[in-house]
């Protein structure tokens, strides 16, 4: 198996400005390795890596590669790539994000990972933010960017890394880490995954690769979680609201801002007291997990407890982007029906007169096997707007169209309108939204281009 070491001294990061692949770029550039990288888009990440020396180039071309020793990809590059195409015939070796991730974290004695269908980079942030603030001086990826920290990663020189475990593809399976948290699993990524089943199983093998001497901690109130739990083969701590786990979010209030705020039992002794500074119910999980993910490797209770009370949030979770003429924008990575249903259960708590919602169906795969979930997923909104599919990897083959989310949306007898273009959708809310009212733009693509529009 490939491993770091002085003989491969070249890399070439195919998508470099994707945030998984520009963490890893980061990481190999910090250790000395010579690093290049190709990408079709100038962003921040981008250009964060051009400052540190790493050469990106931004077109695809073969020559790219020719004078590298390893070439590392996204399972998004296609094998007509023509860069991993002239790696590939001349023997280059080429592995996967995720395998080069797994390579990375054995160099470390402690590994943390964050698992789970929703809220990894909330967690991971979370982690992250406590971590970052002791002295253990950690080496942190994560799937966006930290408020606290003004990154998606940090290259710490210790002995501890801290990443998120994607289960699309199976990816997380290329991961064997000490501390493996799994914060819920439900259906999705159904364009690779059969069914809710095929999940679980994938989860199990996740589960099961956490060394015996090592942790898992997972949602005690999840069915699906408890239901895998059996493939661990090491000590298993439960995390939750029932006093069946033990770690124990009680007293729960909220804020006149929607900030939740408990206690933290552990078997019945009461911990901590958390104060949280990012809204709604579904951090409670996420912030429980945090603590004990962050406490088990050593922080302190009381610092644990205080970090994460003054943790911000990551950008595009529940992210304000401004006020214009009295509305306030809010922008949310959420692309799944328990996402949007999560973040607008929490704008309940936010002052407002109505709420207005924008969201971009994210992958026609997504959009058509969870139409029927996603119809009844903006209860809490006044008027819900719907913009084009984001198609990321997929393409139209006519499955599937906003319209016919909109049309849903109206039978349940929400006020429910698709609009193709972002232009337009600022014009209708600038004409129909007034001061007191709260926007979201919602989805896992563009739409958050929307927001910057509307502030203009």
């Amino acid at each position: 198996m490939l491993e770091l070491n002085p003989f491969n001294k070249k890399y070439h990061l195919i998508g470099i400005g994707g945030v998984g692949v520009s963490a890893i770029a980061e990481i190999l550039n910090n250790r000395g390795y010579q690093v290049s990288g190709s990408d079709l888009k100038h962003s921040t990440l981008t250009d964060n890596l051009e400052q540190k020396g790493i050469k990106i180039y931004f077109t695809h071309e073969a020559s790219h590669v020719d004078d590298v020793d390893v070439v590392v990809y996204t399972t998004a590059v296609g094998a007509d790539n023509p860069e991993l195409a002239r790696a590939i015939k001349r023997g280059i070796p080429c592995i996967t994000r995720a395998d080069m991730l797994g390579i990375i974290m054995r160099e470390f004695k402690l590994s943390l990972a964050i698992s789970g269908s929703h809220g990894k980079t909330t967690t991971t942030s979370m982690v992250s933010v406590v971590l970052s603030q002791s002295d253990l001086d950690p080496t942190l990826l994560i799937g966006g960017e930290v408020k606290e920290i003004g990154s998606n990663a940090r290259v710490g020189h210790g002995d501890i890394i801290v990443t998120e475990a994607c289960e699309y593809k199976e990816s997380f399976l290329s991961f064997k880490p000490k501390i493996s948290v799994v914060l819920n699993i439900e259906a999705d990524h159904l364009d690779y995954f059969r069914d809710l089943d095929h999940i679980k199983d994938s989860f199990r093998r996740y589960i099961s690769d956490t060394p015996a001497d090592g942790v898992l901690i997972l949602n005690g109130d999840d069915t699906n979680c408890l239901e895998v739990a059996d493939a661990a083969k090491c000590r298993v701590i439960t995390f939750g609201l029932s006093n069946t786990c033990e770690y124990q979010a009680t007293d729960i209030e909220f804020t006149s801002s929607g900030f939740p705020r408990f206690n933290i039992n552990h078997k019945g002794k009461n911990l901590a007291a958390l104060h949280l500074e990012v809204p709604g119910r579904h951090n409670i999980y996420n912030a429980l997990a945090a603590f004990v993910g962050s406490t088990y490797v050593g922080i302190p209770v009381e610092d644990a407890a205080l970090a994460l009370s003054r943790f911000k949030g990551a950008v595009r979770r529940f992210d304000h982007l401004g006020e214009k003429d009295g509305v306030k924008i809010i922008d949310d990575y959420a692309h799944h029906p328990s996402e949007v249903k999560a973040t607008l259960n929490a704008a309940k708590n936010v002052p407002h007169k109505r709420i207005f919602c924008v969201f971009q169906p994210h992958t026609y795969t997504r959009t058509h096997e969870l139409l029927n979930e996603f119809s009844t997923a903006f209860e809490q909104a006044d008027v819900v707007i719907i913009t084009d599919i984001y198609a990321a990897r997929e393409k139209d083959t006519g499955l599937v169209h906003s319209r016919d989310l909109a049309e849903m949306i109206k039978t349940s007898g929400k006020e429910a309108y698709y609009i193709s273009s972002f232009e337009e959708i600022a014009s209708y809310l600038k004409g129909h939204a007034a001061s007191g009212d709260l926007v979201f733009t919602m989805g896992a693509g563009n739409i958050n281009e929307l927001g910057k529009l509307m502030l203009e």
